[in-house]
């Protein structure tokens, strides 16, 4: 999982397939592009909008069309779809939300925030389902959840860098639970409110986690090793979360090779019945 840059993101490692790792590294260049343009630099929103336009208007393209721009993302991509039919609804729903992103919108409730993540985070799951051959309602029910609460994990981990930027992404209606906690998040401080309210925030994306976890036994080899270490990365970053005692709006909690090790301990203990258990408790 790549932790540094697109947090929701398990990017091909030696645990994939090597017959996936072209099309998965092309999904992954597509939406990391598509990020980008929404996200970096400091190009008034109207622009970024173009760009984001002109970047959905290449993926349209013919497959014949000649490349015009982003060559380096759309040949692969190109490629993959020709070759795995890759759904391409789910490639426009992550442009939708990165669309979305320019205006920063504020999220009244849990369903809209839930609505956003249905296209920035769900159909990467989908996505590599579909290369897996995996396709069953409970599968993709599972897979949302996962890919859900990480995008929801990076959220609560990020507000230190977000809210300077426009982004808020905490839900009003949470925020209304605890009143102080408004005038807090517009001054990007630690509070006694702020922290009570990343405290529910964060058992919510925890309780989505271990939700969707039993997926990783229900993925062949490799790439179910690969979901039990996405599984455990999340949960270990709530963990880091809350020994900062939810403090994320002064810094952002960060994993270390340390945590790489636990990760890797915890997946190898991963079971169908403890993941029962810990869903349970």
């Amino acid at each position: 999982m790549s932790i540094e840059h697109y947090e929701n993101f398990p990017v091909a490692s030696i645990l994939c397939p090597a017959r996936l790792r072209a099309p998965i590294l092309a999904i992954y260049r597509f939406a990391r592009t598509a990020d980008d343009l929404a996200d970096e630099g400091d190009a008034p929103a109207t622009q970024r909008l173009m760009q984001l336009r002109a970047y959905r208007r290449e993926l349209d393209a013919p497959a014949e069309a000649p490349l015009s721009r982003w060559p380096e993302v759309f040949g692969p991509l190109r490629r993959a779809v020709a070759d795995f039919r890759l759904p391409m609804p789910l490639l426009h729903d992550l442009l939708d939300a990165f669309e979305q992103d320019c205006g920063n919108p504020p999220y009244q409730d849990r369903l809209q925030l839930l609505d956003y993540c249905r296209r920035s985070a769900n159909p990467v799951g989908r996505l590599l389902l579909h290369l897996n051959g995996v396709q069953d309602a409970q599968a993709l029910a599972q897979s949302d959840a996962i890919c859900t609460a990480l995008q929801l994990i990076n959220f609560w981990q990020d507000p230190s860098v977000d809210l300077p930027r426009g982004r808020n992404y905490f839900p009003l209606e949470d925020v209304r639970c605890h009143p102080a906690a408004h005038f807090d998040l517009q001054a990007v401080r630690d509070t006694p409110a702020t922290q009570a309210l990343l405290r529910d925030l964060c058992a919510w994306a925890r309780t989505l986690m271990l939700r969707g976890s039993p997926l990783a036994f229900r993925l062949p080899g490799r790439t179910g090793w690969e979901l039990r270490l996405v599984v455990q990365g999340g949960l270990r970053i709530l963990e880091r979360i809350e020994a900062m005692d939810h403090r994320t709006l002064a810094a952002r909690p960060r994993l270390h090779k340390t945590d790489l090790l636990v990760m890797l301990w915890r997946a190898a203990r991963m079971s169908p019945s403890s993941v029962r258990a810990e869903a349970l408790a």
